[in-house]
């Protein structure tokens, strides 16, 4: 019998370890679940030995296996750490065995085609309402063996739906679970009547919206003029086809007469920059001027640093107005965008306060707008209704990206990623100094620099002092919001300069940063962050020019008990690596946080009696009934 024996500390292509799974017949899942089973996710494998209690991860470092360990398949928890992993092939009687053991407890095998459901999942049916997704049976109806989804309904009851049956997936309001619907009471048909009523109000305001906006004259921005071209030459990258056809749609809406409210939708650093800079030049030579707002400082620098750098050869001005301005350099910048002197001014929520005013206001440009505050979002409504405005986002939170969807918004994707981008390698480990001291030395030894994201100020100092302790050779410095501007300033500059090879900071680097010499980051307490955070964290390494392998480390304490969401956020940041899952983790985030604070407070409580998937599906009906003219009087959904 062949037996493949792997241990810590053993060089293994990851390639060549699948083909030996595959040839022991192992099958290769998304998840394990069943012994014979593995999965592959980045630097972790995976694998349900046939003769073990329970499945073990391996744990890679390049291609060498750093840990080796088994865990609970029902919460990731870790159990025992192995030196060596002995796999012996999957055998027919074995499979017999599995066969027999599914038969006997009459249990329903897992569905893997019917849009990624695991058992235990809530789903909605349309005409049935909410149950739980047990898995598929094969049953006997009018004569016929056919597979069926089996459901488990209030009180028990079970219900057997054709795979072919229109069922989604529940995502709810509170984040919390549903109520299973009772099967042959009136019950269902109730809840959809009310939903149907709060979404007719709700898709009211959205049309007067619309319609509101269309009444209103815009700017009417002319056609290209001669320098446009000459600025866009300038890229230094070529453009991606999904690029172009940004700005396309972009220049389009500014050359029409309606105000633009146009959402910029593309994964970190897939160039939605650059589709910003072409809009933003274009206002400046149709006589306009441009704001552009973003959540940070440092970022506000960054940008103001990369559009004078775009902008040298021509006669167009920009400020950025921040706290790393002094009080003499605010006061002047604020008179000369009120007098129009300045043609593109860049800055943090302090360009929405009432002092600033901007002489000829044409185009808002608003990065990440999910980071700006109830405030400042009625300022922006405000000004929605009377300028061009085009928002960029990374991670479409669902609210923007469902409003998109249900067609209230604009929108443009950018889904080619640039030349040369790889994917990034992520793990998911305990704090452990020597794999924190590997990871550093391997970044070092080409040269590269490291991001360390400490997101408390309190202790930051002691961090990098640790770090000091287990790395003496390697320069820190210490970047966060409380600092002296000065002194944030200078450390930002040492930092791009390359005189710092380490910048601990907190998550203030989390938007937009843009230095393609760090390709390793390490988040410590990974588990206190949001999803579309840890998304963001990560899309700060990997910008590197030529093909160059980018690492993130997301560190829990050892032997720390994560909470439920904790670990789900962590289990899709490790799952979701592939270049674009900007969307995916945007949807993975509602399922996790709840879908109830899209829509305001008034209609979560709709969006959770229906689940969230069904409740747009109306909305988007309702939005497009009355436009499609009063003969409609389709009643059902």
């Amino acid at each position: 019998m062949q037996i493949e024996k792997l241990k810590t500390g053993q060089n293994i292509d990851r390639e060549q370890l699948v083909e030996k799974l595959t040839a022991l017949r192992y099958q290769r899942h998304e998840f394990v679940a069943k012994p014979g089973e593995f999965a592959v996710r980045g630097g972790v494998f995976d694998i349900y030995p046939v003769t073990y209690r329970a499945p073990v991860r391996l744990e890679f470092e390049a291609d060498s296996i750093t840990t080796i360990r088994d865990f609970s398949p029902a919460d990731g928890k870790s159990m025992t750490l192995f030196d060596e992993l002995y796999l012996i092939p999957v055998t027919e009687n074995f499979e017999k065995k599995i066969s027999r053991i599914n038969d006997r407890i009459d249990s329903f095998d897992p569905l893997t085609d019917v849009g990624d459901l695991e058992p235990g999942d809530y789903v909605v049916h349309f005409h049935y309402g909410i149950g739980k997704y047990l898995g598929t049976k094969t049953i006997q109806v009018e004569g016929k063996r056919a597979k069926h989804m089996a459901l488990e309904y209030a009180n028990r009851e079970i219900l057997y739906l054709g795979l072919n049956e229109p069922v989604e997936r529940y995502i709810g309001g509170e984040g919390m679970a549903p109520r299973l619907t009772k099967l042959n009471t009136k019950e269902w048909e109730k809840v959809k009547a009310r939903t149907r009523l709060a979404v007719n109000r709700m898709a009211k305001e959205m049309i007067e919206l619309q319609a509101k906006r269309k009444l209103l004259r815009g700017h009417v921005f002319p056609k290209d003029q001669p320098w446009q071209k000459q600025f866009e030459s300038e890229f230094p990258f070529e453009e991606t086809p999904d690029q172009k056809k940004a700005l396309e749609e972009v220049k389009k809406d500014m050359e029409s007469n309606r105000p633009m409210d146009r959402l910029l939708c593309g994964d970190v650093g897939y160039g939605k920059t650059e589709v910003a800079m072409r809009a933003a030049f274009k206002a400046v030579m149709g006589g306009r001027q441009v704001v552009i707002l973003v959540p940070t400082t440092v970022l506000a620098e960054q940008h103001y640093l990369v559009f004078k750098s775009r902008l040298k050869n021509f006669p167009v001005t920009v400020e950025v107005l921040s706290r790393f301005r002094s009080k003499k350099e605010q006061t002047g910048i604020i008179a000369s965008v009120k007098e129009g002197a300045t043609d593109i001014v860049i800055g943090t929520h302090r360009l929405l306060s009432r002092d600033i005013k901007v002489k000829n206001l044409g185009l808002v440009v608003i990065d990440e707008e999910q980071r700006f505050g109830v405030r400042h979002k009625e300022r922006l409504k405000q000004l929605r209704e009377l300028v061009d405005v085009l928002t960029l986002t990374a991670t479409p939170i669902p609210r923007t990206l469902y409003m998109s969807l249900v067609g209230v918004r604009d929108m443009s994707v950018i889904n080619t990623p640039p030349q040369n981008r790889m994917p990034i390698e992520t793990c998911v480990l305990e704090y452990d100094e020597l794999r924190i001291r590997q990871a550093f030395e391997r970044e070092l030894a080409r040269g590269g620099q490291i991001y360390f994201v400490h997101n408390r100020v309190q202790s930051i100092e002691k961090i990098s002092e640790n770090l000091k302790k287990i790395l003496p050779q390697v320069r820190f410095g210490i970047a966060h919001g409380q600092m002296v501007p000065t002194m944030l300033e200078q450390i930002m500059e040492d930092f791009l300069a390359r005189r710092i090879d380490c910048l601990v900071s907190t998550n203030i680097i989390e938007s937009g940063i843009d230095i393609p010499n760090v390709n390793t980051i390490l988040v410590n307490r990974a588990d206190t962050f949001g999803l579309a955070e840890l998304y963001q964290l990560r899309g700060r390494v990997g910008r590197y020019q030529e093909r160059r392998q980018a690492y993130a480390y997301f560190l829990v304490p050892k032997n720390w008990v994560m909470t439920q969401d904790a670990e789900k956020r962590l289990a899709a940041i490790e799952r979701f690596t592939e270049l674009g899952s900007g969307f995916k983790i945007a949807l993975e985030d509602l399922e996790i946080r709840g879908a109830g604070n899209l829509l305001g407070h008034e209609q979560s409580g709709f969006i959770h009696a229906v689940g969230f998937d069904l409740y747009c599906r109306m909305l988007k009906k309702a939005i497009g009934t009355p436009s499609e003219g009063t003969g409609s009087n389709s009643h059902h959904g």
